[in-house]
C-alpha cells in the first residue's frame, strides 16, 4: 500500500512541477515579446509624432522667412501666432516619453498650427503614410 501511495504521490508531484515550468517559461517567453512589442510600438508612435512636430516646424520655418519683412498689422497677428507656434515646438519634450502632458501639449501645438492656417487661408492636410508624411495643401 506504502508503495501505490508513493506511485500517486509522484504522479501528482509531477504535474504539479510540469505546471510550474510551463509557467515559468511562459511567463519568461510573453515578457521577453512584451518588451519586444513595447519597443517596436513605442518607435512607430514615437516616429509618427516626431515626423509631424518635424513638418509643423519646417512649414513655421517656411513662413516666418516669408513674413519677416512684411509689416501689415494682418502680417503682425501671423508674426505673433507663428513666434508662438515655433516656441510650443522648441519647448516639446522630444527627448522625455515618460512627460505626463505630452498628448496635451501636442495638442495644443496642433491647435496653433490650425490657427496659423487659418490666418494664412489655407487648408493643411497631414498625411502619414507608407512612403513617408508630410503635409498637402
Amino acid at each position: 500500500m506504502a508503495g501505490s501511495q508513493d506511485i500517486f504521490d509522484s504522479i501528482v508531484m509531477a504535474d504539479e512541477r510540469f505546471h510550474a515550468e510551463g509557467y515559468r517559461e511562459g511567463y519568461e517567453e510573453g515578457s521577453s515579446l512584451g518588451v519586444t512589442e513595447g519597443r517596436q510600438h513605442g518607435t512607430l508612435h514615437g516616429a509618427k509624432i516626431g515626423s509631424e512636430i518635424g513638418c509643423y516646424q519646417g512649414f513655421a520655418f517656411a513662413w516666418k522667412c516669408l513674413l519677416h519683412s512684411c509689416t501689415t498689422e494682418k502680417d503682425s497677428r501671423k508674426m505673433k501666432v507663428l513666434e508662438s507656434l515655433i516656441g510650443m515646438i522648441q519647448r516639446f519634450p522630444y527627448d522625455d516619453p515618460t512627460y505626463d502632458k505630452l498628448h496635451e501639449d501636442l495638442d495644443k501645438i496642433r491647435g496653433k498650427f490650425k490657427q496659423f492656417c487659418s490666418l494664412l487661408n489655407v487648408q493643411p492636410d497631414f498625411k502619414i503614410s507608407a512612403e513617408g508624411s508630410g503635409l498637402a495643401f
